[in-house]
């Protein structure tokens, strides 16, 4: 419990339970609430690594597109 809570604090970016987090070129994202299913992908959205179901990628990755002004700045 302790790893996701430091995992949440030093996140950019939390929507609806997924964490984002930029590290040089890439986006990681990992469900909070399911910290087995996590995805790497670039900034223009192409996964690289994943555990996650496409269904998944896909709302993630649309909660990272419309989310994405609060991460830079």
């Amino acid at each position: 419990m302790n790893d996701i809570k430091k995992i949440a604090d030093e996140a950019d970016l939390i929507v609806n339970g997924y964490a984002f987090t930029k590290k040089q070129d890439a986006i990681y994202a990992l469900n909070l609430n399911n910290p087995e299913k996590a995805t790497v992908f670039t900034i223009d959205g192409i996964v690289m690594e994943t555990s996650m179901d496409d269904i998944e990628i896909n709302i993630v990755l649309d909660y990272f597109k419309r989310n994405r002004k609060f991460m830079e700045g």
